[in-house]
């Protein structure tokens, strides 16, 4: 396990942000060997928001009822999940970066309601279908992980402190 107080603030206080996301590019799971520095190479994130610029752009082209309906709803909750890993990823405590990981991983769960029900009223043809269900269905396994990860590092950190 990496030093957390290599992320040291200027304030003092550790930046449980970066570390549980360096942490994440440490584990076997995870494909990238680089150390994730930023929100945007963390993999939840990537795909979050490569999910909410899909769901967008399909949207916009449906018409006025279908928009108003079903396309803002959609659009907010696969948009909510991005958002909320960025959040959580820049609150500095390892509880709330957890809460807003339940959150994006609620959110998710919206948004793969939407998609079905878009499916259903003939909004998305099968590719966009086929494109959305492989990208909704793996993530909140990986969400999972990403709150396996920093409950470990949370309980090794606490350890830490009954050890001194």
């Amino acid at each position: 396990m990496e030093d957390p107080e290599k992320y040291k603030k200027e304030d003092g206080s550790i930046d449980w942000g970066k570390f549980a996301t360096a942490q994440l590019a440490n584990e076997d799971s995870f494909s990238e060997k680089k150390k994730t520095k930023q929100l945007e190479d963390l993999a939840i994130f990537k795909t979050a928001d490569e999910v909410s610029d899909y769901v967008w752009d399909t949207t916009s082209k449906w018409d006025w009822f279908a928009k108003k309906t079903i396309g803002s709803q959609i659009v907010r909750s696969a948009d909510s999940v991005g958002a909320n890993i960025a959040e959580g990823y820049g609150r500095y405590f390892f509880k709330e970066y957890m809460v807003f990981l339940y959150y994006a991983r609620g959110s998710l769960y919206e948004t793969q309601y939407w998609i079905e029900k878009a499916r259903k009223r003939g909004l998305i043809d099968d590719e966009q279908h086929r494109w959305l269900k492989e990208r909704t269905d793996k993530l909140p396994m990986e969400i999972n992980k990403v709150i396996k990860i920093i409950k470990r590092e949370q309980q090794k950190w606490k350890n830490k402190g009954k050890n001194h």
